[in-house]
Protein backbone atom coordinates (compact mmCIF):
# COMPACT_ATOMS: atom_id res chain seq x y z
CA UNK A 1 0.00 0.00 0.00
CA UNK A 2 1.47 3.17 -0.82
CA UNK A 3 1.73 5.55 2.21
CA UNK A 4 2.69 8.90 0.30
CA UNK A 5 1.33 10.58 -2.64
CA UNK A 6 2.66 10.66 -6.04
CA UNK A 7 4.30 13.82 -6.43
CA UNK A 8 4.44 16.76 -8.76
CA UNK A 9 7.60 18.60 -9.56
CA UNK A 10 8.53 22.09 -10.04
CA UNK A 11 9.72 22.18 -13.81
CA UNK A 12 13.47 22.30 -13.19
CA UNK A 13 13.78 19.28 -11.35
CA UNK A 14 11.24 17.67 -13.57
CA UNK A 15 13.52 18.43 -16.29
CA UNK A 16 16.27 17.08 -14.28
CA UNK A 17 14.96 13.62 -13.46
CA UNK A 18 13.80 13.16 -17.26
CA UNK A 19 16.97 14.24 -18.64
CA UNK A 20 18.90 11.86 -16.22
CA UNK A 21 16.02 8.61 -15.91
CA UNK A 22 13.32 9.33 -18.80
CA UNK A 23 9.59 9.53 -17.33
CA UNK A 24 9.91 9.31 -13.30
CA UNK A 25 8.93 6.79 -11.83
CA UNK A 26 7.16 5.72 -8.88
CA UNK A 27 10.06 6.05 -6.16
CA UNK A 28 11.12 9.40 -7.38
CA UNK A 29 7.73 10.55 -7.81
CA UNK A 30 6.83 9.16 -3.67
CA UNK A 31 9.93 11.40 -2.68
CA UNK A 32 9.22 14.32 -4.51
CA UNK A 33 7.21 14.92 -1.30
CA UNK A 34 10.50 16.46 -0.26
CA UNK A 35 11.97 18.02 -3.13
CA UNK A 36 15.16 19.16 -1.85
CA UNK A 37 16.12 15.44 -0.96
CA UNK A 38 14.67 13.84 -3.96
CA UNK A 39 16.94 16.25 -5.84
CA UNK A 40 20.34 15.25 -3.77
CA UNK A 41 18.89 11.48 -4.07
CA UNK A 42 18.60 12.35 -8.09
CA UNK A 43 22.20 13.12 -8.73
CA UNK A 44 23.89 10.82 -5.90
CA UNK A 45 22.58 8.11 -7.92
CA UNK A 46 22.96 9.40 -11.10
CA UNK A 47 26.74 9.35 -9.68
CA UNK A 48 26.61 5.97 -8.42
CA UNK A 49 25.30 4.47 -11.60
CA UNK A 50 27.09 6.46 -14.32
CA UNK A 51 30.63 7.45 -12.42
CA UNK A 52 31.83 4.42 -11.12
CA UNK A 53 34.44 2.68 -12.44
CA UNK A 54 33.73 -0.98 -11.64
CA UNK A 55 31.86 -2.75 -14.31
CA UNK A 56 28.10 -1.79 -14.22
CA UNK A 57 27.59 -4.93 -14.84
CA UNK A 58 29.15 -6.08 -11.67
CA UNK A 59 27.14 -3.54 -9.77
CA UNK A 60 23.84 -4.53 -11.42
CA UNK A 61 24.46 -8.35 -10.00
CA UNK A 62 25.11 -6.86 -6.77
CA UNK A 63 21.78 -4.34 -6.73
CA UNK A 64 19.72 -7.42 -7.60
CA UNK A 65 21.15 -9.30 -4.84
CA UNK A 66 20.45 -7.05 -2.06
CA UNK A 67 16.70 -6.41 -4.26
CA UNK A 68 16.54 -10.31 -3.24
CA UNK A 69 17.63 -9.90 0.06
CA UNK A 70 15.32 -7.24 0.58
CA UNK A 71 12.61 -8.99 -1.19
CA UNK A 72 12.24 -6.19 -2.97
CA UNK A 73 9.80 -6.93 -6.12
CA UNK A 74 9.97 -3.18 -7.08
CA UNK A 75 14.06 -2.93 -7.06
CA UNK A 76 14.12 -6.31 -8.88
CA UNK A 77 11.96 -5.24 -11.38
CA UNK A 78 13.65 -1.76 -12.43
CA UNK A 79 17.22 -3.44 -12.38
CA UNK A 80 16.57 -6.66 -14.19
CA UNK A 81 15.97 -4.60 -16.72
CA UNK A 82 19.38 -2.72 -16.27
CA UNK A 83 21.67 -5.35 -15.32
CA UNK A 84 20.28 -7.57 -18.76
CA UNK A 85 21.44 -4.39 -20.53
CA UNK A 86 24.39 -4.09 -18.78
CA UNK A 87 25.28 -7.78 -20.42
CA UNK A 88 24.42 -9.63 -17.15
CA UNK A 89 23.88 -13.12 -17.78
CA UNK A 90 20.23 -14.71 -17.56
CA UNK A 91 22.04 -18.08 -15.86
CA UNK A 92 23.49 -15.41 -13.78
CA UNK A 93 20.32 -13.94 -13.08
CA UNK A 94 18.89 -17.29 -12.39
CA UNK A 95 21.20 -18.80 -9.90
CA UNK A 96 21.95 -15.16 -8.17
CA UNK A 97 20.15 -16.88 -4.63
CA UNK A 98 22.67 -19.68 -4.86
CA UNK A 99 25.67 -17.93 -5.96
CA UNK A 100 27.94 -19.64 -3.60
CA UNK A 101 27.72 -22.92 -5.37
CA UNK A 102 26.95 -21.83 -8.94
CA UNK A 103 29.71 -21.86 -11.70
CA UNK A 104 28.12 -18.83 -13.30
CA UNK A 105 30.22 -16.46 -11.10
CA UNK A 106 33.89 -15.93 -11.04
CA UNK A 107 36.13 -14.98 -7.82
CA UNK A 108 35.76 -11.28 -8.65
CA UNK A 109 31.97 -11.83 -8.86
CA UNK A 110 31.79 -14.04 -5.55
CA UNK A 111 33.80 -11.36 -3.98
CA UNK A 112 31.27 -9.00 -4.79
CA UNK A 113 28.08 -10.56 -3.87
CA UNK A 114 30.19 -11.96 -0.74
CA UNK A 115 30.41 -7.91 -0.05
CA UNK A 116 27.05 -6.95 -0.58
CA UNK A 117 25.59 -9.44 1.81
CA UNK A 118 28.54 -8.41 4.21
CA UNK A 119 27.24 -4.49 4.01
CA UNK A 120 23.34 -5.41 3.69
CA UNK A 121 23.80 -7.25 6.73
CA UNK A 122 26.12 -4.82 8.61
CA UNK A 123 28.29 -7.37 9.25
CA UNK A 124 31.52 -7.15 7.31
CA UNK A 125 34.20 -9.27 8.12
CA UNK A 126 38.14 -9.33 8.16
CA UNK A 127 37.89 -12.69 5.61
CA UNK A 128 35.33 -10.81 3.18
CA UNK A 129 37.15 -7.66 3.59
CA UNK A 130 40.66 -9.87 2.51
CA UNK A 131 38.99 -11.36 -0.65
CA UNK A 132 37.55 -8.67 -1.75
CA UNK A 133 40.83 -6.70 -1.79
CA UNK A 134 42.93 -9.85 -3.23
CA UNK A 135 40.62 -8.61 -6.60
CA UNK A 136 39.61 -4.98 -6.44
CA UNK A 137 41.62 -1.94 -5.45
CA UNK A 138 40.69 0.42 -2.35
CA UNK A 139 39.22 3.06 -4.52
CA UNK A 140 37.15 -0.08 -6.02
CA UNK A 141 36.05 -1.13 -2.38
CA UNK A 142 35.06 1.93 -1.49
CA UNK A 143 32.68 2.16 -4.78
CA UNK A 144 31.50 -2.02 -3.94
CA UNK A 145 30.58 -0.83 -0.54
CA UNK A 146 29.24 2.53 -1.32
CA UNK A 147 26.70 0.44 -4.50
CA UNK A 148 25.51 -2.47 -1.62
CA UNK A 149 25.03 0.40 0.60
CA UNK A 150 23.02 2.55 -1.31
CA UNK A 151 20.86 -0.05 -2.90
CA UNK A 152 19.97 -1.37 0.59
CA UNK A 153 18.99 2.01 1.22
CA UNK A 154 16.62 1.85 -1.47
CA UNK A 155 14.81 -1.11 -0.47
CA UNK A 156 14.45 0.44 2.85
CA UNK A 157 12.67 3.63 1.25
CA UNK A 158 10.80 1.33 -0.72
CA UNK A 159 9.36 -0.57 1.68
CA UNK A 160 9.13 2.42 4.43
CA UNK A 161 7.13 4.52 1.72
CA UNK A 162 5.29 1.36 0.16
CA UNK A 163 5.90 2.25 -3.28
CA UNK A 164 4.00 0.82 -5.73
CA UNK A 165 5.55 -0.93 -8.95
CA UNK A 166 5.31 0.56 -11.95
CA UNK A 167 3.08 -0.84 -15.13
CA UNK A 168 6.17 -1.03 -16.94
CA UNK A 169 7.98 -3.72 -14.78
CA UNK A 170 5.12 -5.62 -13.77
CA UNK A 171 6.09 -8.40 -15.29
CA UNK A 172 9.48 -8.41 -14.36
CA UNK A 173 8.18 -8.71 -10.55
CA UNK A 174 9.53 -12.19 -9.18
CA UNK A 175 8.27 -14.34 -6.58
CA UNK A 176 11.65 -13.73 -4.06
CA UNK A 177 12.14 -16.14 -1.65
Amino acid sequence: MQRVPMAEFAPALRQRLEALWGQPVNLYRALGNQPALVAAWTEFFNSVRHESRTPRALREIMILRTAQLARSEYEWAHHLTMARKAGVREAQIAELVRWRDSQQFDERERAALALTEAVTACSMTDQVHAEVKRHFSDGDYVELCLTAAAYAMVSRMLDALGVELDAPELDYAPKLP
